[in-house]
């Protein structure tokens, strides 16, 4: 009889210690977090793998670390990152671009990314910490995608795999920048937006000008070394007086709908534009990658660039 106690007791104890070692386990991997001090200098505890992100507007960051949003940056149910829909956007919810509480409360997120400091004014911050953990990407103060790439990375711990991606998209910019250099050679290129019956030329360090320029090698026309001078707006207007002394081989044209390049220099005044003249006008819509930034964005303008240039 005492043997057959001394062995249920024995039992007893290994099942007690079994079960106090699964659920400080379960304890420890509910509590596992990182700290990482975000652009804002708040020190952010960061679950080790959140599964609800909220991320507006940093989006191309979030796909290219394979970290899929559960909703999506909207400016009203149309105004919508286009071209991330078929790189995983597909079918993930809107959110509003000023991050309501209540939306966001909705969507019980586990972290949540702002994508610039004005979205935590006042004690907006501390609203939303109460949500989630709540980290600040000062996105406007990255002039390359590359290193707000790498700070996004930081976040999840996966900062191989923004190296990684970096590295392939600076090897593809190398040798397409090679077959531009034998195939254009000093010809000058410009990104124009065209909207609300405004033309916006691209900044020759931001946006679609730092690939045209910057990693393509392109020549930017002299209207763009001037209006980008100590200039830090993405895209800069440009008047029709201006726009009449373009000196730009090719055009890069950004419009809201397919056609609407016809309008847009349909005045006399763009009939000198050497671009105009010869037919090397490229014509995108919104819908297209060339108002954002990232590498998701900027890997589809370089294609773009490759196909008009280089492939006819």
């Amino acid at each position: 009889m005492k043997k057959l106690l001394g062995l249920m007791l024995g039992m007893s104890l290994i099942a007690a210690g079994c079960s106090n070692e699964a659920e400080d386990t379960a304890n420890n991997t509910d509590t596992e977090e990182v700290v990482v001090t975000d652009d804002a200098g708040h020190e952010v505890s960061v679950p080790e793998n959140p599964e609800r992100i909220i991320g507006t507007y940093l989006e191309d960051d979030l796909l290219t670390l394979e970290e899929t949003p559960v909703v999506q940056w909207t400016v009203g149910e149309e105004s919508i990152q286009e071209y991330l829909q078929p790189e995983g956007l597909e079918g993930v919810p809107l959110m509003p671009f000023d991050l309501p509480f209540e939306a966001v409360t909705l969507e019980e997120p586990d972290l949540l990314l702002l994508s610039s400091s004005d979205l935590a004014d006042g004690d907006k911050y501390d609203s939303y910490s109460k949500i989630a953990p709540t980290f600040v990407v000062e996105s406007g103060s990255y002039d390359d995608w590359r290193d707000r790439l790498t700070r996004v990375s930081e976040v999840f711990g996966k900062e191989d795999l923004a190296e990684e991606k970096i590295n392939e998209y600076n090897s593809v910019v190398e040798n397409t920048a090679a077959d531009l250099e034998e195939e254009v050679g000093d010809e000058s290129a410009v990104a124009i937006w065209w909207t609300g019956d405004s033309y916006f030329i691209s900044n020759q360090d931001k946006s679609s000008g730092e690939v045209l320029y910057n990693d393509l090698g392109l020549t930017a026309p002299p209207l763009v070394e001037e209006l980008s001078a100590d200039n830090e707006t993405p895209w800069i207007e440009a008047s029709l007086e201006s726009l009449a002394e373009l000196e730009a081989d090719h055009i890069f044209f950004i419009g809201t709908d397919e056609g609407d390049s016809e309008a847009a220099f349909s005045d006399d005044v763009f009939s000198n534009i050497p671009a105009i003249e010869n037919g090397n006008v490229y014509e995108y819509t919104k819908a297209d990658s060339w108002l954002y930034s990232g590498y998701i964005a900027n890997s589809l303008i370089v294609e773009d660039v490759e196909e008009a240039l280089v492939s006819n």
